[in-house]
């Protein structure tokens, strides 16, 4: 049974740690996967997973309900590993703009991923892509959000969305099909 954030507000707003847990049964999973979309390492994405609940703990208070909750949730996960793979880029001294397709070349490394080999090319081809190309693509494709979250997660408007979309769309077409 699915609660409705209303409720889990209401909660938390009575119970701290009861609504507390309750948030986190129903986004901890979306939000660890979320992330290691973007993170494409297992150990990383729950580190960063941890620090976006601890966010969120801390300001859930502040959240004024002007947006739903998942998208207050998501945007803080999103804002979260797009700081960690900045400092990452920095620690090993790659531009930013490659560290994404780096972190994507260690996935069949990694034990915990399960991809098969078309969805490890698959990744690959989203890691080259460009941050907001990158984040519209999963978030739309391996997430199926609507524009309109998008749109409140990452502050863009939904026609710049569909815009990143559509080219990123034909770029991982062409990293994916033969000449």
């Amino acid at each position: 049974m699915e609660i409705s954030d209303q409720e889990i507000l209401e909660l938390i707003k009575t119970d701290a740690n009861a609504g507390f847990k309750l948030l986190l049964k129903q986004y901890q999973q979306p939000v660890y996967f979320h992330i290691r979309q973007m993170l494409y390492n297992h150990d990383d994405t729950d580190d960063v997973t941890q620090n976006v609940f601890i966010k969120v703990y801390k300001n859930i208070a502040n959240f004024k309900g002007e947006s739903k909750l998942f998208t207050w949730i998501y945007r803080i996960a999103t804002n979260e590993a797009l700081n960690f793979l900045q400092q990452k880029a920095r620690k090993n001294n790659i531009p930013y703009e490659d560290v994404a397709y780096e972190m994507s070349q260690n996935l069949e490394a990694d034990v915990h991923y399960d991809g098969d080999e078309i969805m490890l090319k698959l990744e690959k081809a989203v890691a080259q892509l460009p941050e907001k190309q990158r984040l519209v693509f999963q978030m739309k494709y391996f997430e199926e959000m609507k524009y309109q979250d998008i749109a409140e997660i990452t502050n863009t408007s939904v026609g710049s969305l569909k815009a990143s979309y559509h080219h990123a769309v034909k770029k991982v077409e062409e990293f994916l099909l033969p000449d």
